[in-house]
């Protein structure tokens, strides 16, 4: 089997001058790169990527670590970390973690053996003290506000949107609204009961609803809320997708949006604009791109993505 030694000896050059040329190095004299190209060509030789990997000390592979998929929020952060990869040329491999801590750690032990240059984490089970020993061996970013400066990020400030959007309600008239989220322990779900409690006072447990990720469970939602003795006139969902379903729960109830019934929802997705549902806007495709960028970069920059709140005809 033909080797990198071969080819160099067939072409009468070095080896590192072979290893230039399979790594595409710009500074390779004209006929020395046609001579190893030739040879190439002849022997049928398919370099070894490993091998290569190790020679240049870089995979250009980059892991992302991704709760779940069929998940339109996620689907649009994945949407902009491969948008910036095919412009840089760099492959991604995508870790479903299903919030597994175990599952993480598994991922970022793969950055530790070299698999890849560095790891997106899109959400996150493990805390910072378990992940940031990990970014000794690779680039690591995430897509969430870390102060650590072991780890770089492509963020927004959820808070600051929570406020506005509870705020546009309240000044719509809105004092009874309840609102939906993905993960009762998760962050963002801590600062939007922290927000709900700045605007309104403190939230009656009745007025939120965790565990909800699709159409189906918005339905389900409203039909939970709407069912309540002092029911709501407003509700933020945590996705377009969740606020398409309790759209379509009150319609069958032949309420009025928004007289009858406010509904805000979150990302700007098809459905919501198809519904005409105002939304807050994370631009979360962006937050992909530039986590992207910032692997490739190998930078530990804090990169800050504006959010914007789109009002239509549902509040």
């Amino acid at each position: 089997m033909t080797n990198i030694n071969d080819i160099a000896r067939l072409a009468g050059v070095s080896v590192s001058t072979v290893s230039r040329v399979l790594n595409n190095y710009k500074y390779v004299a004209k006929e020395k790169r046609e001579s190893v190209l030739k040879v190439i060509e002849e022997m049928n030789y398919t370099p070894n990527k490993n091998a290569i990997d190790l020679i240049r000390g870089e995979t250009r592979t980059i892991g992302v670590i991704l709760p779940y998929n069929n998940n339109p929020a996620f689907d649009q952060i994945l949407n902009g970390v491969l948008n910036k990869a095919l412009e840089n040329d760099y492959s991604i491999t995508v870790l479903p973690s299903n919030y597994s801590k175990a599952k993480e750690v598994e991922y970022l032990q793969k950055l530790k053996s070299k698999l890849y240059d560095g790891i997106i984490i899109t959400s996150r089970a493990n805390d910072w003290e378990t992940i940031i020993p990990y970014s000794d061996y690779g680039t690591i970013v995430s897509c969430e506000y870390t102060q650590h400066n072991e780890i770089g990020c492509s963020y927004m400030d959820r808070y600051s949107s929570y406020l506005e959007a509870f705020q546009l309600l309240k000044s719509k008239g809105h004092y009874a609204v309840a609102f939906t989220t993905a993960r009762l322990e998760s962050n963002s779900t801590k600062q939007m009961i922290d927000a709900y409690n700045e605007i309104f006072g403190e939230l009656r447990p009745e007025y939120h609803i965790s565990g909800c990720h699709c159409l189906e469970d918005g339905y389900k939602a409203a039909e939970q809320f709407l069912h309540l003795i002092e029911r709501p006139t407003a509700i933020y969902a945590n996705g377009d997708e969740v606020a398409g379903g309790i759209y379509l729960y009150a319609k069958s109830k032949q309420l009025k949006i928004p007289a009858d019934l406010a509904i805000i929802g979150q990302e700007n997705q098809p459905i919501g604009i198809g519904m005409g549902i105002s939304t807050v806007d994370h631009q979360l495709t962006n937050i992909g791109e530039q986590a992207c960028s910032l692997v490739i970069k190998k930078s530990k920059e804090k990169v800050k993505i504006p959010y914007r709140i789109v009002e239509r005809e549902s509040v």
